[in-house]
């Protein structure tokens, strides 16, 4: 007959009760998946618990163990988990705090049950407290062991990209990589041990795509001072950056977009960086690919970046961009749709931009469509390009804006919420239109009704 053992328990303080880690799981007190909480030497729950402040725990773990939190440790009121639990008459357990004031509102019931309270004092839950205590110790100091062995793997990885070549490089970029996104505390210990002077070191004319892609998709999820932007913008590393943007898989190019934006962002950063054909083609090839709308939307914030150079925008204008981006507009998500409005009304400051605009049969159809459609901005967009077309080409452009509907439009602009600068611009674009129609015809252009005339 086998020998009953005692299972291993703590035994808590401030009293005498022993509680083992099998029947606080089974009883639903720390729920599953927490195994091994640490005990002091004297086999306390709380000698390594009393020393770290609980508060603090629990806002650092907020995101990482909010979904695992037994629901005994979460206060009914403010549904976060308790610091300094306190029972009620009712057995109810509630947040000090929170419930002192439920209490001042004027409230003599319990929350949870509605019960009135025959007695309205709080009594402490120590044992509740030395759980949450020592639930939140353990998953604590996990976490900074776990990040202590990240920081310390990154510092490794960076070390060894100073050794490794060929397949062995590429292999430990992808890991430092992934560290670097699942652990955003591993950034500083990157920029500590020189890994962004080191990582700029490794774009240059001579890097393999397959090296480039991954320093890039590493770069984009650093902080990188001026310096090292400054120098991330020399031709030859930029050149390199173009072609994976050109011939690489959708993942590099959307990182491509990203780096070259961060760089765009800099005080130093020239315009001259993106003046070229192949990194303007390379974008226009992305904003069509259907396939994935996080391309798309990359493409177009980069577009809309560089757009906002005016010295680049009949450059822009002379690789196609205008008719590629009118027919999009079409079947675009609110956001890019937004994006691509912008372009557009940035290009049609240009002469070649507001004709490529007129010459596009779909500009004033899906111009009139966006019109209080999707946003205000768009809204503001899309009347400011029809604007300009009608204001140059007023003969052929106004009669077709007119005729798609434009009218009516224009006077749900005047009559809605939209800013005095926006109904101003409609109500011009209104008397521009009208011009050539005679007030009865133009009246019925407008859809009104008897009254409304």
């Amino acid at each position: 007959m086998p020998q009953y053992q005692q299972q291993a328990s703590w035994r808590l303080e401030g009293g005498g009760q022993i509680i083992d880690l099998e029947t606080a799981i089974k009883d639903g007190i720390l729920g599953g998946g927490c195994g091994g909480l640490p005990a002091g030497k004297d086999g306390t729950l709380g000698a390594t618990a009393e020393k770290l402040d609980l508060k603090k725990m629990i806002e650092e773990l907020d995101s990482a163990a909010a979904e695992d939190v037994p629901s005994v440790f979460i206060c009914p009121i403010s549904l976060e988990p308790m610091v300094d639990p306190v029972t009620l008459c009712t057995g109810q357990t509630y947040e000090r705090a929170n419930i002192l004031k439920w209490f001042s509102l004027g409230h003599l019931t319990c929350p949870t049950t509605m019960q009135e309270l025959w007695d309205d004092a709080v009594t402490p839950n120590r044992t509740l407290h030395q759980l949450i205590n020592a639930w939140f110790s353990h998953r604590y100091l996990l976490l900074k062991k776990r990040s202590e062995d990240v920081q310390g793997q990154a510092a490794e990885l960076v070390q060894s990209l100073k050794k490794v070549k060929g397949q062995a490089r590429v292999q430990a970029l992808k890991d430092l990589q992934k560290i670097v996104v699942a652990h955003p505390s591993v950034k500083k210990t990157v920029a500590d041990s020189g890994g962004v002077s080191l990582l700029s070191s490794l774009l240059g004319p001579f890097t393999s795509h397959a090296v480039g892609s991954e320093v890039i998709a590493i770069l984009v999820n650093l902080c990188l001072d001026s310096d090292a932007k400054t120098s991330l913008m020399q031709p030859a590393r930029i050149s390199l950056v173009v072609d994976m943007l050109n011939e690489g898989t959708i993942d590099t190019k959307i990182n491509c977009t990203r780096f070259i934006e961060m760089l765009m962002g800099e005080n130093s950063f020239r315009w001259e960086v993106v003046s070229s054909l192949s990194l303007l083609v390379a974008l226009l090839r992305l904003v069509k690919g259907k396939r994935n709308p996080n391309g798309m939307a990359a493409g177009l914030s980069l577009l809309k970046a560089i757009c906002s150079h005016e010295q680049i925008r009949s450059l822009i204008v002379s690789v196609g961009a205008v008719p590629q981006l009118v027919e999009l507009l079409a079947n675009l998500s609110p956001e890019c749709s937004e994006l691509a409005l912008h372009i557009l009304d940035d290009l049609s400051t240009t002469p070649e931009g507001l004709s490529a605009l007129k010459d596009c049969p779909q500009t004033i159809p899906n111009a009139v469509r966006l019109l209080m459609r999707v946003s205000e901005a768009c809204t503001q967009y899309a009347l400011s390009i029809l604007l300009a077309v009608c204001k140059l080409f007023p003969d052929e452009c106004a009669s077709l804006a007119v005729e798609a509907g434009l009218a009516a439009k224009l006077l749900l602009v005047i009559q809605s919420g939209c800013s005095p600068e926006l109904k101003q611009r409609a109500a011009e674009l209104l008397k521009l239109c009208s011009l050539n129609y005679t007030t009865t015809l133009f009246i019925s252009k407008c859809k009104l009704t008897r009254t409304i005339q």
